[in-house]
């Protein structure tokens, strides 16, 4: 059963929350609409299209700042608390420093699991319409995805290559469709020098088409200027979009990172980080709460501005140590997992040690 102190730091910490987010993330859409309504006319946007974007930027952005807002929000309370010496009477009252932590830690477990559903599930979709609109009309011609030098494994016999690819125009250069049998030897191998989706027929079209199809000894060589014809891949699969991972749900993700393992994708630790910090961001929520307390819980002369002032430059340090090494897994083969581990254990043991200093 709750305590009334419990019910009391409980109801403090969720209602102090959730002002932080209603406070700022409009902040955040007046910053972010001052800066982009101009792309947003120049490429005429429709005014539905615009609400449902700032619709999914609320849950997206939102979800990346939850940690953030969390964090701030209890080294606030938790400092109004210690300037009107409400913890000193609690912890006078003979409640220990574990026992005045608990509300606390309730409370981080209610924000980790809204923020694990938000993560697996609704935010997924709302980075499809964000991204999507972001794409279309406020970068505008700049590239969502990899366009050069793309290789696939369709299954274990099947490899493809293209030299470049055109999203927009849907056409890759220098196509190469390999097929080998169960011994790795070759058995045919078409060359194109580009392949073409056609959406009205539902077909490629490869111009300047040779096929070699091996037998034993002997090599068959067939060529036209032009063949429009059937494969068993979707040509959007050549260049998944950067943040495909993004949209992916709980179920949705393992088996588009396995798929992207067996193709032998070159970016496929982009894809694995992204699930990892999924799965890590609630625990984050526990690391900055007891971090928050920890810092806000004694009362210091500067009041609640030192207190702020800290808590601001810590969530910039994890952030550096978030960002560092999450850039790290992403272009030199760091271990997505361990880029997601060592920030986390530097602040829990640095939630320990602030904990312990506290409780003396």
């Amino acid at each position: 059963m709750l305590s009334i102190i419990d019910k009391y730091i409980l109801k403090r910490y969720l209602a102090t929350f959730a002002l932080m987010l209603l406070l700022f993330i409009p902040i955040g859409i007046m910053i972010n609409l001052a800066e982009q309504i101009g792309k947003m006319i120049d490429n005429e946007a429709p005014l539905n299209e615009i609400l449902l974007y700032y619709l999914n930027f609320t849950i997206y952005i939102g979800n990346l700042l939850f940690p953030i807002f969390l964090f701030l929000s209890v080294i606030f309370f938790t400092s109004k608390l210690a300037n009107n010496t409400e913890i000193v009477a609690i912890l006078s009252s003979g409640v220990s420093y574990g026992r005045f932590l608990r509300p606390y830690l309730i409370g981080a477990t209610l924000v980790a699991v809204i923020m694990f559903f938000m993560n697996m599930f609704i935010v997924p979709q709302a980075s499809i319409g964000f991204n999507e609109f972001k794409f279309k009309y406020l970068k505008k011609g700049k590239k969502d995805r990899v366009t050069s030098n793309i290789f696939n494994q369709l299954n274990e016999t099947d490899f493809i290559y293209v030299s470049s690819f055109d999203p927009a125009r849907q056409i890759g250069q220098n196509f190469t469709f390999e097929r080998f049998d169960s011994l790795n030897r070759l058995k045919f191998k078409i060359a194109a020098a580009n392949i073409r989706w056609l959406d009205k027929d539902s077909t490629y079209r490869l111009t300047a088409y040779k096929k070699r199809t091996i037998l034993g000894d002997t090599a068959i060589i067939e060529s036209k200027r032009r063949l429009d014809t059937l494969f068993a891949f979707d040509i959007g699969d050549l260049t998944p979009v950067s943040y495909v991972a993004e949209t992916k749900n709980l179920y949705e993700l393992d088996k588009f990172i396995e798929d992207q393992r067996r193709k032998g994708a070159s970016n496929i630790n982009t894809y694995i980080l992204v699930k990892y910090k999924r799965w890590a961001l609630p625990l984050t929520a526990f690391i900055l709460t007891v971090i928050a307390v920890a810092v806000s819980s004694v009362k210091r002369r500067g009041g609640m501005g030192i207190n702020l002032a800290f808590g601001i430059l810590v969530a910039f340090v994890f952030i550096f140590f978030d960002r560092v090494f999450g850039t790290l897994a992403e272009q030199s083969g760091f271990s997505p997992l361990l880029a997601v581990i060592i920030p986390n254990v530097m602040f829990g043991l640095l939630a320990l040690y602030l904990l312990q200093k506290a409780k003396r």
